[in-house]
């Protein structure tokens, strides 16, 4: 169990030297556990009821069961000491368990020696508990481990190398077959294959990838062979930051957790002081100081035994730490506990528009032909667009891929700035473009009732109609707008730089009633702000897909990035990374820290009720030192396995 002092490390540390670093040490305690449970019922049932032994002869016998299971708290309440950290469990441990082994040989006293043994060994059971739960938590993180390569197939000088990742240049070429996983993120320059990305997004759909299309560490190849240019580093590498991110998570802790350490510092001298007093205040107040000392200081061990704050020092981090890894499965990335705290209490969320709740890529949404079919104008608009750079020409050409195949002349192909794109396919002169153009060639253009960018065509100077381009929504953008409104998410906004016109289409699909459009980036820094100090009970979260929204995800009280998937900015400056860039992972994210706070509740309550009741009766001497490891080791189960229900989302 952690120590309370050496818990502002971070909670995995505290256990480190008790799980972490003997593989057989579960095995070993195991072990320990039946031979020393065999030896005290031995001793218990058989040796003290059959032989009518001295006290001495029969603390010896008890003391194997006692050191066989209680030499590592013995040896860390020494090393306590030593350090100069003597308020930790472990102390309280060995205190309250020798003080029972001896109370014995006090004038008028029952022996405690199958008590103190069991006090111990039930201990150890509330260890061997945490252990298991601890490697759970750590289990459902380390999932995300998985990803970090191991070796790299690099090129050099007509050689293949396999190579540790980090000696891997950028702009090297390596190799990687089906089966391995992504060494470093680059870009393909041979071959094409299927991305599993299950270990980065939770998505079990693999990713169809081809030349001049990046890849990203962490990955695993599926299908065929690829020759990949490195553009990264190891240490700069998707799999590598968010390795580091995972790791960090533990630093940031919640109120709750920075509470309980600062608690437990507290907490615990007192609660030695408390003992010493309750050990010898009433026997001399009562003036019968030899025959009522044994009595108190009985009561006193037992007031140890249950003031342990194990239950919470323990449950309250492996509450969060399970939160977090149950987050993690599901492709969701909390960058600390602190996080979780802030999540559960939003009230307020305010999104990007373009990339977040639509996918951000231009597509054909609409062909209002005038001469031609739909087919045929198509065609010639593709046709016209095929060297165009811009989002629109690449709309167009998804539109319509057959244009690479088809055969036909393009010849005299010219830009004009600010109108569009004209060129002659096969004998027709055809002009793509806005009304600018239409009217600089005379054409008789209308518009167009659809929302979106109307791209005009003419063919040979005579209007041959429209075509439609938009940013498509996103699939479960609008039943994640639905299902953050269910859970009491009173203020949902959309922030665009996009024309009026349009966001207003986007936000009615989605059955949004707040959004400001047209906004400069600087604009949407004030706006947040503006919300974040508007709510009093509650905090406000920012989704943005990180690119240009580092500063506003930044500004927010907690900030989630869509597409961990390549944006960089989006890993460092966001606080949540939902790594699929799916808008429902919100409503998700917030479930999961409404419940991780919610179990983190039930132990404190739990763990402070049953202590304070047996304590009172301990004072009062109704308390058995049963009930006393109950309150302590028991509570301490019981508030570890309820922590484990975070794990399961």
């Amino acid at each position: 169990m952690s120590h309370p002092h050496h818990h502002e490390e971070s909670h995995e540390c505290c256990h480190d030297h008790h799980h972490e670093h003997h593989p057989e040490g579960g095995l070993h305690q195991k072990l320990g556990l039946i031979i020393s449970s065999a030896v005290l019922l031995l001793a218990a049932v058989l040796i003290e009821h059959t032989f009518n032994l001295p006290t001495w002869q029969l603390l010896l016998i008890y003391l194997i069961p006692y050191l066989l299971i209680g030499y590592d708290t013995l040896k860390e309440a020494a090393e306590g000491l030593l350090h100069g950290d003597a308020f930790n469990e472990h102390f309280l441990m060995s205190v309250a368990t020798i003080g029972a082994l001896c109370i014995g040989f006090l004038p008028g006293a029952a022996t405690q020696f199958p008590e103190a043994v069991f006090v111990m060994l039930f201990f150890q059971v509330g260890e061997l508990f945490e252990g298991y739960a601890e490697g759970k938590s750590k289990e459902s993180i380390s999932h995300l481990m998985d990803i970090r390569p191991d070796v790299a197939n690099v090129e050099r000088n007509g050689q293949v190398l396999v190579v540790n990742p980090e000696q891997v240049s950028i702009g090297e070429t390596i190799i990687i077959r089906p089966g391995e996983k992504v060494p470093l993120d680059g870009v393909v320059i041979e071959g094409e294959t299927s991305l599993n990305t299950v270990a980065l997004t939770g998505e079990s759909l693999p990713r169809a990838i081809t030349v001049g299309d990046e890849v990203i560490s962490g990955c695993v190849n599926i299908l065929g062979v690829v020759r990949v240019r490195t553009t990264k580093d190891f240490g700069e590498s998707t799999a590598s930051k968010i390795i580091r991110l995972v790791q960090d998570a533990g630093e940031h802790k919640s109120k709750s957790e920075a509470f309980i350490t600062r608690f437990a510092r507290i907490y615990t001298p007192i609660v030695v002081l408390a003992a010493v007093l309750l050990a010898f205040l009433p026997p001399l107040l009562s003036g019968h100081f030899a025959d009522t000392f044994a009595t108190w200081l009985y009561r006193a061990l037992m007031f140890l035994v249950v003031s342990c704050p194990c239950a919470l020092v323990i449950s309250v981090p492996l509450t969060f730490f399970g939160g977090i890894g149950g987050a993690s499965r599901h492709g969701i990335l909390v960058k600390g506990a602190n996080y979780l705290d802030v999540l559960s209490k939003v009230r307020t969320v305010v999104f990007d528009k373009t990339g977040t709740l639509t996918h951000g890529q231009f597509a054909v949404e609409a062909v209002h032909p005038d001469q031609f079919d739909e087919h045929q104008l198509l065609h010639l608009a593709a046709h016209v667009e095929h060297f165009s750079t811009h989002p629109i020409g690449a709309a167009l050409r998804d539109a319509f891929p057959e244009e690479a195949t088809d055969g036909c002349r393009v010849t005299e192909v010219e830009e004009v700035a600010g109108q569009g794109i004209r060129a002659r396919v096969g004998e027709q002169l055809v002009c793509v473009g806005n009304e600018k153009m239409m009217e600089a060639i005379g054409a008789q253009w209308h518009d167009c009732t659809h929302v979106g960018t109307i791209i005009h065509v003419a063919v040979d100077g005579v209007y041959a109609g429209h075509i439609v381009i938009n940013d498509r929504i996103k699939e479960d953008s609008a039943s994640a707008i639905a299902s953050l409104g269910e859970l009491g998410v009173d203020r949902l906004v959309m922030l665009t730089g996009d024309r009026k016109a349009v966001a207003d289409d986007v936000a009615k699909k989605l059955g949004l009633s707040e959004y400001h459009a047209e906004l400069l980036p600087t604009d949407k820094v004030a706006l947040v702000e503006q919300y974040a100090s508007a709510h009093k009970d509650g905090f406000m979260a920012f989704v943005g897909d990180g690119i240009n929204d580092a500063p506003v995800l930044a500004r927010a009280d907690v900030g989630l990035a869509m597409g961990g998937l390549g944006s960089d900015a989006a890993i460092e400056a966001a606080d949540v990374v939902l790594m699929d860039d799916k808008p429902s992972k919100i409503a998700l994210a917030i479930r999961i820290a409404r419940r991780t706070l919610a179990i983190a509740r039930q132990n404190v309550w739990f763990a402070i009720g049953v202590k304070i009741a047996v304590l009172l009766l301990a004072a009062f001497g109704i308390a058995t030192m049963w009930m006393a490891v109950f309150a302590d080791v028991g509570v301490t189960v019981l508030a570890v396995l309820n922590a484990m229900r975070a794990l399961r989302v």
